[in-house]
């Protein structure tokens, strides 16, 4: 199984490469790597001519939360090193006493793809939403090359983010990338944590042995993964430069599907494309704790057991998704004297608060409601 926050992403280039055809490209690309290709994975570099800008995110970003209608509030919230993490702030009189809720977004993702979900789940209780370092509008800044160090440094900014807004404990939900972060977070800081929900988690399970013996994968997509390997997973979408735009609408076409109900435009895609073309970051981050074909170098399933039983865990899956529901199964029967619940959305896909919002926004908030 390939995981989603890596199918997503590679898509692009494999897209393009099936588009130019394979052995063409196999026999002429080696000429202009060094010249062209490499720059699309070095940390500080962005290719001039990609059409894009921190004005252009932040004012795409403003496009996807003009649908929400509670009052929110925005800011960068300052950590170490002179980083800060980008933040939405819902709340109100009547619920500011309850516990607050906590959003951490997926690869590539950022505070804008809630739009659909900010004004049910404020209605409740307090909602934080941030876009985690080295995505959205956070800083960028240079992460480890070593795994752990990596994983580190993102739980080192949630944490330093809570003491900075000054939240006592919190519910963490994280979808993808963010639902690896939330529990790896819980497990250095438990007493800051009352509830995990992990929707359509990456990186809990390790690798399988049997993964190319069950699925062949053909010798010349082996070779140009090989060719790719050192690049980042959204090098592609930066080489193509101003095409990237029309490469997102043409190749991710799901996601203006996912937010039909309230953009009839191009203000998904858009929005999509600006978050991902910036210097890569967090991108870098996530390349060093994978191994090929998008599994977690350090699978959290291996972990589990180092999070305190009494934390309770939720974990939400589409029935439409790619990504295997086998791991939720597997943390219920590691943690038998805790509570695990495992919840299946109809209809929905990876992105099962898009896919489905009210059926999410129903279900979160029926497991919200047995936190105080």
């Amino acid at each position: 199984m390939a995981e989603q926050a890596v199918t997503a992403s590679g898509g692009v280039v494999h897209s393009l490469l099936s588009a130019v055809g394979a052995h063409r490209l196999v026999s002429s690309v080696w000429g202009y790597v060094d010249s062209t290709i490499r720059w699309c994975w070095i940390p500080n570099w962005l290719p001039p001519w990609c059409p894009t800008s921190q004005i252009k995110l932040q004012t795409a970003e403003d496009m996807m939360l003009r649908c929400v209608h509670n009052t929110f509030s925005k800011q960068y919230v300052p950590i170490s090193n002179g980083n800060h993490l980008w933040t939405l702030s819902l709340s109100s009189d009547h619920v500011k006493d309850k516990t607050p809720l906590v959003l951490l977004h997926g690869f590539g993702g950022g505070v804008g793809l809630w739009a659909q979900n900010l004004d049910a789940l404020s209605q409740h209780r307090p909602v934080w939403a941030l876009d985690l370092l080295g995505f959205g509008q956070s800083s960028r800044p240079l992460f480890p090359t070593d795994t752990q160090e990596a994983e580190d440094q993102f739980v080192e900014s949630i944490e330093q983010w809570r003491v900075k807004v000054g939240l006592e404990s919190m519910i963490l939900l994280g979808h993808n990338l963010g639902g690896y972060l939330a529990v790896s977070y819980s497990i250095k800081y438990p007493d800051r944590v009352k509830h995990i929900v992990l929707v359509e988690p990456w990186g809990f399970p390790e690798r399988p042995d049997t993964v190319e013996a069950d699925r062949p994968i053909p010798v010349w997509i082996k070779a140009l993964g090989a060719m790719f390997s050192p690049f980042n997973p959204l090098a592609g979408l930066r080489l193509v430069g101003p095409l990237g735009p029309t490469l997102v609408q043409t190749l991710r076409p799901d996601f203006k599907r996912k937010f039909s109900s309230i953009f009839n435009d191009n203000t998904v895609s858009d929005y999509i494309y600006h978050l991902n073309v910036q210097a890569p970051s967090g991108e870098t981050a996530f390349k060093n704790m994978t191994i090929p074909y998008g599994w977690a170098k350090r699978p959290m399933l291996h972990r589990m057991d180092h999070l305190q039983p009494e934390i309770p865990i939720t974990i939400i899956y589409g029935s439409r998704s790619s990504i295997d529901s086998n791991s939720g199964s597997s943390i219920k029967q590691m943690r038998p004297h805790s509570h695990v619940e495992i919840i299946t959305i109809r209809g929905a896909g990876h992105y099962a608060y898009a896919d489905q919002p009210e059926d999410f926004n129903h279900t979160v908030l029926q497991v919200c409601d047995k936190v105080d």
